[in-house]
């Protein structure tokens, strides 16, 4: 995931350039832009604490166990790796609140600010991913995502079933809401009274920028990962076996250009949402969530 989610963003950003009728850096560009924030020294602003230099980390530590966690290459369970929907949902979270921590250490008035929008809008996203996901969950009665995903290659019929498409709308809503894409927050912008994350990050520079946007890539990457495979279950390994795992890493990488060339696509199409209607668009995404894990009941009782 290291390696693919900066040609992930590359992709992205390339795709969305050549629709809006610019040549675009190119694909490679953001593992350029890695080589050089960690080459540099991160200059801290008097009056920071601890939290500036540790946020970081522990940003791209949660990041790296959420790819762990997941199962996107293979559904092979291992006693060590707990991958629990619970246990996903918590390690986003961390990851959420070490960002909000570097966005308020900075003592910046765009700081907080965005560490105040970034935690509004967690508070709705993190329950509509715990729910949506829990909807797959009740018919196999266990909440591990590799025994999920293989009820769904097992009995390909449940992928299309109402309950499915209702709390796999729901997650993507939420998923785009968590990795601040459009229409929730513009990646690209830097017109303060709009950012979301970039306010957090605004004050950061050097290697500790260089984590959070590798932080931040790997858990978009793991979440479309994450998309991907409850759609598109085929492709993930069930077995470990050189060859499963070579068929597995080529269609995670499938999944996730066709997801981040879709994304981008539709970005061009959508202006952003003003602040105080967001929560209106994830308070529909947890009510889709809601009424699928009510479905999901109803359909196991009958």
């Amino acid at each position: 995931m290291v390696i693919l989610t900066p040609l992930l963003i590359g992709l992205m950003r390339q795709v969305r350039s050549r629709l809006e009728g610019r040549a675009g850096a190119g694909i490679l560009q953001p593992w350029r832009d890695m080589r050089k924030l960690f080459s540099k020294e991160p200059l801290r602003a008097p009056g920071m604490s601890w939290v500036q230099a540790t946020g970081p980390v522990v940003l791209i530590t949660s990041s790296l166990v959420l790819c762990a966690l997941i199962p996107l290459l293979g559904t092979v369970a291992f006693p060590l790796i707990p991958d629990d929907l619970f246990v996903v949902v918590g390690v986003l979270l961390v990851g959420t609140v070490a960002l909000a921590l570097v966005g308020l250490d900075a003592g910046s008035a765009f700081g907080g600010m965005g560490s105040s929008r970034h935690m509004t809008i967690a508070a709705l996203v993190e329950p509509t991913v715990l729910v949506s996901i829990y909807a797959l969950s009740v018919p196999i009665g266990s909440s591990a995502l590799s025994q999920i995903v293989n009820s769904r290659i097992d009995s390909p019929a449940t992928v299309a079933a109402p309950v499915s498409l209702l709390a796999l709308v729901s997650l993507v809503i939420a998923v785009i809401a968590e990795a601040s894409r459009m229409p929730v927050d513009n990646p690209s912008t830097h017109l303060e009274l709009t950012m979301v994350h970039e306010a957090m990050i605004l004050e950061s520079s050097g290697r500790d920028l260089g984590w959070l946007e590798l932080g931040s890539w790997l858990r978009l990457g793991a979440l479309l990962g994450l998309i991907g495979t409850l759609t598109l279950p085929w492709g993930v390994a069930t077995a470990v076996s050189p060859m499963s795992m070579l068929i597995g890493v080529l269609a995670l990488a499938l999944k996730l250009a066709v997801l981040g060339v879709g994304l981008s696509v539709v970005e061009v199409f959508l202006a952003k949402l003003r602040l105080f209607r967001v929560p209106e668009l994830l308070a529909g995404s947890f009510v889709l969530a809601l009424l699928a894990v009510t479905a999901s009941y109803l359909t196991v009782q009958v």
